[in-house]
């Protein structure tokens, strides 16, 4: 894998090729719990999710939460995420792309925002880390932007990999926006933390399922 030239993919992990939509909203519940709001569905908060996520909170408190605030709620949120993950898997077909992908020649990386040392051994319980050039997860404190760590994960991937020929596929609109900050396209899938509609909004190819979204990389990689 690796080839110049070649097609690659950069995936996304939550929401994406990882299925987690119910731990999400469990624990984005039980971190709302924390400042009395009341809890939200799937469809209510794919409709109001944005990145940074203090903004996500602000759409919702009607202002910016404290830094206090954000420091309770981020602390329960991952305490509860990484209690109800384990109920999830991976999104249905996804190993079976990602071995495709690989078979075809392409290459294929990782990156999340979420934590490092939680995404490898997770990764890697799915049996599918081997089809990945990197695991790159988030380095530093969460709710931020994924611009600058896609950066640094293009640049580690090395010259093998071409930002013309890259092709990010996630669920969240700042996947689009990490993207275009190294110079590479992006397909958005609907299946995660996104309406549909706010997807759209972003300027890129929205796909339903992850199979379109690797067939429409590949026709944009071309």
């Amino acid at each position: 894998m690796g080839m110049h030239g070649s097609a690659h993919i950069v995936w996304d992990w939550n929401g994406t090729l990882f299925h987690d939509n119910d731990a999400i909203i469990g624990a984005t519940n039980a971190a709302f719990a924390e400042l009395g709001l009341a809890p939200i569905t799937l469809e209510e908060y794919r409709a109001l999710y944005c990145v940074p996520v203090p903004k996500f909170y602000e759409r919702l408190l009607g202002r910016l939460p404290t830094e206090a605030e954000w420091e309770l709620m981020d602390g329960v949120f991952h305490r509860h995420y990484a209690e109800q993950r384990e109920r999830c898997g991976l999104t249905e077909g996804a190993a079976e792309l990602l071995a495709g992908w690989r078979t075809a020649g392409h290459s294929q990386s990782l990156l999340s925002m979420y934590g490092h040392e939680e995404l490898v051994p997770l990764v890697r319980g799915f049996g599918i880390e081997a089809h990945f050039l990197r695991v790159d997860g988030r380095t530093g404190p969460s709710g931020g932007s994924k611009a600058e760590h896609m950066v640094r994960h293009l640049e580690a991937l090395g010259e093998g990999v071409a930002a013309a020929r890259t092709v990010v596929i996630g669920d969240a609109a700042d996947d689009a926006v990490a993207a275009r900050e190294v110079g590479a396209r992006a397909v958005l899938y609907t299946g995660g933390s996104h309406s549909r509609a706010s997807l759209e909004a972003v300027g890129v190819p929205v796909v339903d399922t992850l199979v379109e979204a690797v067939r429409e990389a590949q026709r944009i990689a071309a």
